[in-house]
């Protein structure tokens, strides 16, 4: 009999794993794959390793004006990948380590829910208390864009490429597309985005995805929105607005599916499974939750798309806002003595308010991750506009942008 039982090692499941562990609870951990789920194998950690080589390669190249000169500046993408393997590597024992210091059981194999109270696994049932399913997702496949993994690729799949293509079409612009847009862009491929909403990034501000676009434009990115792909044939991408690409390869980012569990007093789905918020930090903050019922407020999840400049939001957009209901300020970043130092001038710090208090912060720029963390710390606390402008913001930095910004509501 096992205090715990979970079923997916994602970062829903080892964070519960982890923190049962901690408090000497009998822990099994089924996770028919590699621990550390989407996010640490095929997700967040390989592609911001491989984005900040994109990334440092891009700076490199333009850096003359900085005074630095680097002659003849080259990549090997192969290295990149390996770099990416090593990295997740390291990462993945680490938290093998960990697990096995708490003593969670852990099990690689495939395992099904039997009842409330017991899961099967390898024709052996395990007999648990309390049951948690984080199976996670997967990459979904779209009727005329049937992922193949040679022409059609999805977010798997991109994570394997030996070579860099010469030109890519990627379906979708969300923080998936964005990123790799931006790490095939720094790489030299010529790189098409496919949108079907009005603007990139739909999810953000609707400033946030103006901003966006105007900077992959000026970095010749091709952009197509308010479109959408009606077949792909025969190595050509054809549009519902009558275009036809013939791109190198496809990257579809446009989605990922699930198979929901409902909860009952002994089973609790967490983690992506449970079709809520797709995103490791939130599945993280479930697990503990549920395990140390140490509650999170679900309307400030910060959101970051990563990359140079970071995009990062929580809290309300403006567009979903009434006209007159409340008060906004926008600094630009260009306005910071540190972003000059930096040569990284671009984007905005934009706050909105309602009766003294923020109720919705959006970033473009770089560290916006960073900045955007105090931000919600003072959004949940309820910590006035009033107070936050008693607060002093060291000077120079990218944070100071936010003290600029207080004064403006």
């Amino acid at each position: 009999m096992y205090d715990l039982g979970i079923i997916g090692g994602g970062p829903a499941g080892y964070t519960a794993a982890l923190h049962a562990g901690t408090k000497g609870q009998k822990v099994i951990l089924f996770e028919k794959d590699k621990v550390g789920g989407t996010c640490l194998n095929r997700g967040c950690i390989p592609t911001k390793a491989i984005l900040h080589s994109a990334e440092l390669y891009e700076e490199i190249k333009n850096s003359e004006s900085l005074g630095i000169h680097a002659d003849n500046v080259t990549f090997d993408f192969a290295e990149v990948m390996e770099h990416k393997n090593l990295v997740v590597e390291k990462l993945r024992k680490g938290l093998e380590l960990s697990l096995k210091n708490r003593k969670v059981e852990v099990l690689n194999t495939e395992a099904r829910l039997l009842s409330e109270h017991k899961i099967e696994a390898d024709g052996q049932i395990f007999e648990c208390k309390k049951i948690i399913i984080a199976t996670g997702s997967e990459p979904k496949n779209f009727n005329g864009m049937e992922r193949d993994g040679i022409f059609v690729l999805n977010s798997d799949d991109i994570l394997n490429l030996s070579k860099l293509p010469k030109n890519i079409v990627i379906v979708g612009s969300g923080a998936i597309g964005i990123e790799w847009a931006r790490i095939f862009s720094a790489f030299e491929t010529d790189v098409t985005i496919i949108e079907a909403a009005d603007y990139l990034l739909p999810a953000a501000d609707i400033d946030v995805s103006k901003r966006i676009e105007r900077i992959f434009k000026s970095g010749k990115i091709k952009i197509y929105k308010s479109n959408g792909v009606e077949k792909i044939q025969n190595k050509k991408v054809y549009l519902t607005g009558g275009e036809i690409l013939e791109p190198e390869i496809v990257l579809v980012a446009i989605g990922r599916k699930i198979c929901r569990i409902d909860n009952s007093d002994s089973v609790i789905c967490i983690g992506d499974a449970c079709g809520e918020i797709q995103l490791a930090h939130y599945a993280s903050k479930q697990a503990v939750e549920c395990v140390d019922n140490i509650v999170f407020n679900k309307n400030f999840v910060p959101f970051v798309v990563y990359g140079n400049p970071e995009i990062a939001w929580a809290g309300k957009r403006e567009q979903d806002l009434e006209e007159g209901t409340y008060q906004k300020a926008t600094v630009l970043i260009s306005a910071l003595g540190k972003s000059h130092c930096d040569n990284s001038t671009e984007g905005f710090i934009k706050i909105l308010s309602q009766e003294d208090n923020i109720i919705g912060v959006h970033i473009v720029s770089k560290e916006a991750s960073a900045m955007l963390q105090q931000i919600i710390i003072a959004m949940q606390n309820k910590i006035s506009v009033s107070k936050l402008k008693e607060i002093c913001f060291a000077h120079p930095t990218y944070s100071e942008g936010i003290f600029e910004c207080l004064f403006g509501l």
